[in-house]
């Protein structure tokens, strides 16, 4: 039977058949002409301004540029401009941090760092007289592996010694007569003492007797030949001259005989020159040695640890309070051909020597009962120590009968002078971390001073080294400094800072000095308040070679006392004229400890083998305190400074301050009174207030940005999100590396221009000791009312400037 569909036509649609046909009619051809181009730049006009959308959202949420930061513009947040962050920031590249710190802890090595005291303790190297050192420790640092080492020379007005004389003369009793027509009797005088002026060659130390060892001297002594009575004056320190003025102890025409000690050698001369007197011979008593000393039953330098009595301190007479380095060449490198300033004001023009107390007794004994004795005066006179050997320590003037001839011959010269420079560049060049030294000494030993600090630099400097071997390329610039001309007045480093200043102001983040390593057990320290913490923390990770406790650290056996910045040592010229934060530290010798027989023969190889670091432990110990301190400050994606610390030191020293001002007639302010807007210390007060407040929340925003890289790492595939981080860190640095720059006032200090940080400067007539609102305080010890209230106002600007740059 036949169906529709049995009798369908075999073109007509079924059950198989598609629901869609295609039927081709011709072939296919494209719309528009260039249909490809077209449709690649319809693609890349509706891509673009999603992107450009994209980037400006970046740009508003992404942290901006700060003045002074050229790499953080818009652009660096592009994928494409990942090659400014190193491809392992945040943590350490080739090395991680822990491994770093691991060959710093345990590379440093005693053997090794006595073998390097030996060479630089072996011969001479004064200052101007040591280039063959100076290119040995070159080498020695490129072998370490610090290939970019270089070797930068200074011309510097020095002087060296020639001749030296003193003598006691004494008035024959019975006068001679002219034969002349008319004759009158004539005085004449005979030699009582003559003094030695050098120390004794010892058998037990080797530099002691070599031949070509440095005379007893001056640095910056002028030359000249005086005879004149003579006057004890103590340490002839500002208030001793004060205290002999009101005494009415004459002073002018005579020769000052002052102890070693209290304040800087040169400002001792400086006081007595400008009162009149025409010459000066300073000596170390051993009153001053604490209880180490022959009197209390102990045997003398080189069979025990007493002070020789032969030895003499050398140093320089410079008025280092007034202007470091070069005194021809304030505020402008020491280069060939610059022009040369006169050096009125800036180094003695009376004579001066050193001697020892072997030569001073003579000189003492003979100012027995004449003049006050130093009982009627106070405390601060009090404690001479050679009272067993006769000395009744009165002041003089000495009799009629006695006069003192001195006789300084000097030869002053323009002189090349070296300073050694090595360079480990980091990821980030405009970040730089700086450690000094210096090489010279004033005789051939200075094997604590600087020597000490010499030898434990070796070991820093290769175990850096052995890093770098390792793979480790830090994340900041690394700088490496010894120095030359620090003992005549810091002549090296302040002539390499005067010259790389806009550099150093522009990229260093601290200046980590050590001048003795090592003369003793106990850590001492001096620093900026920023550094504070990270040095604290530094000697905390290191032991001690003081045992008496199972794993006892550097910090366990240290008070923790950092002092304020003075001067005495090459970071002056960095915080000082630089504004960047410093510390200077070492272990010191103590009451109870071998007399440090400071710029004597003495200081020598034989003594540190035997009294001052037996087995150089300490050389080893401070060589690492001072590699992991570095680490800390140039690792860390964060710089390890803190805000705080500094607005917290700014309030004390404030306080030491008012107690100065109450006590000083016509600056009196009681605890009410001070809050009222006409006092001296009211706007300081109410800046220090908003410094640490803004202190506070700007360490914890670092902190924070410290927490988030170690505790929430960035996977990589998201780059924006470490972009991101970075320039915050970045922003955050550096606003650390900038802030001690703040209390710099170009115009400088009063009287010594030089010095431009308002917070620190070496004391006026301290010289060593630091001083702090400098400015301040001598405006108040002058009695000057508009004075002060001047440097309020500056200081309270810098500080409010300073909280500023905190907060923007």
């Amino acid at each position: 039977m036949n169906t529709p569909y049995n009798n369908a036509k075999p073109n007509m649609a079924d059950e198989r058949t598609p629901l869609i046909q295609v039927i081709q009619i011709r072939p296919a051809r494209d719309r528009y002409p260039h249909h490809t181009l077209r449709r690649i730049c319809t693609i890349v006009l509706a891509v673009v301004p999603l992107f450009v959308l994209a980037t400006f959202i970046l740009i508003l949420i992404l942290p901006g540029p700060l003045d002074g930061d050229d790499g953080a513009d818009w652009s660096a947040y592009l994928p494409w401009a990942g090659a400014h962050i190193s491809k392992a920031w945040p943590q350490s590249d080739g090395v991680t941090y822990e491994e770093l710190q691991k060959i710093l802890l345990t590379t440093p090595d005693a053997a090794k760092a006595r073998d390097w005291s030996k060479y630089y303790t072996s011969g001479p190297h004064l200052a101007g007289k040591n280039l063959s050192q100076a290119i040995w420790t070159k080498e020695r640092w490129q072998e370490f592996g610090v290939s970019n080492t270089l070797i930068v020379d200074y011309d510097v007005y020095v002087n060296y010694p020639i001749g030296h004389r003193l003598a006691l003369y004494e008035k024959d009793k019975q006068s001679k007569k002219d034969n002349t027509v008319g004759g009158e009797n004539k005085d004449t005088w005979s030699v009582k003492y003559e003094a030695v002026l050098e120390e004794d060659v010892l058998d037990e130390d080797g530099t002691s007797g070599l031949s070509d060892r440095i005379p007893t001297f001056h640095g910056y002594s002028a030359s000249g030949n005086v005879t004149a009575p003579y006057v004890f004056v103590n340490y002839g320190t500002y208030k001793d001259f004060e205290e002999l003025l009101a005494a009415n102890v004459s002073l002018s025409g005579k020769i000052a005989l002052i102890k070693y000690g209290g304040i800087f050698r040169g400002l001792k001369v400086k006081r007595a020159q400008e009162l009149g007197m025409i010459g000066a011979v300073i000596y170390s008593d051993p009153g001053d040695d604490g209880k180490v000393t022959e009197h209390n039953g102990n045997e003398t330098y080189p069979k025990g640890p007493a002070r020789e009595p032969s030895s003499v301190q050398r140093g320089s007479t410079q008025f280092l309070s007034v202007s470091p380095g070069d005194p021809t060449t304030p505020g402008y490198p020491s280069k060939p051909g610059v022009p040369r300033e006169p050096v009125d004001g800036s180094i003695p023009s009376i004579p001066s020597i050193p001697i020892s107390y072997l030569d001073a007794l003579p000189l003492l004994k003979a100012l027995n009962g004449h003049g006050p004795n130093v009982s009627s005066f106070n405390k601060f006179w009090q404690g001479g120590g050679l009272g067993y050997k006769g000395v009744d320590y009165n002041i003089g003037p000495s009799p009629d009968g006695l006069l003192l001839n001195l006789v300084n011959e000097q030869e002053y010269v323009i002189t090349p002078m070296w300073n050694v420079i090595g360079i480990i560049n980091g990821s980030m060049s405009d970040e730089v971390v700086i450690l000094g030294n210096h090489r010279d000494a004033w005789i051939a030993g200075g094997a604590g001073d600087p020597n000490s600090g010499s030898a434990a630099f070796n070991e820093v400097i290769r175990s850096f080294g052995k890093a770098l071997k390792a793979g480790w390329k830090p994340l900041r610039t690394i700088v490496f400094a010894s120095w030359d001309g620090e003992e005549y007045g810091l002549i090296g480093s302040t002539e390499w800072v005067e010259e790389y200043l806009p550099w150093l102001q522009k990229a260093t983040v601290a200046y980590l000095n050590v001048d003795v390593g090592t003369v003793g057990p106990y850590f001492t320290a001096a620093g900026a308040p920023l550094l504070n913490k990270a040095l604290i923390e530094a000697a905390n990770l290191v032991q001690s070679p003081n045992q008496t406790v199972a794993n006892q650290t550097v910090g366990d056996t240290w008070n923790k006392h950092i002092r304020t910045m003075g001067s005495g040592s090459d970071f002056t010229a960095f915080q000082d004229y630089a504004g960047i934060p410093c510390v200077d530290m070492g272990f010191q010798s103590g009451p109870d400890t071998a007399v440090y027989h400071y710029h004597s023969n003495y200081d020598s190889f034989d003594w540190m083998d035997k009294f001052g670091d037996p087995g150089f432990h300490y050389h080893a110990t401070i060589a690492k305190v001072w590699a992991i301190l570095a680490a800390k400050l140039i690792e860390t994606p964060v710089i390890q400074l803190n805000a705080t610390d500094y607005a917290k030191g700014l309030a004390a020293y404030l306080e030491s301050v008012k107690v100065k001002a109450r006590a000083t007639p016509g600056f009196y302010v009681d605890e009410q009174a001070h809050w009222s807007k006409g006092s001296l210390f009211h706007g300081l007060d109410r800046a220090i207030d908003q410094l640490y407040n803004v202190s506070v929340t700007f360490d914890a925003t670092a902190q924070a940005l410290t927490d988030t890289i170690e505790k929430d790492p960035i996977p990589w595939w998201k780059w924006w999100e470490k972009v991101k981080l970075y320039y915050a860190v970045r922003r955050v640095n550096l606003k650390y590396k900038m802030l001690e720059r703040q209390f710099l006032y170009k115009p400088g200090l009063d009287g010594r221009s030089w010095f431009k940080h308002v917070v620190f400067a070496p004391g006026l007539w301290t010289g060593y000791a630091g001083a702090t609102f400098p400015g301040l305080v001598e405006s108040i010890e002058k009695g000057d009312r508009v004075n002060a209230f001047k440097w309020a106002g500056i200081c309270k600007g810098l500080i409010e400037k300073a909280a500023g740059l905190l907060e923007e």
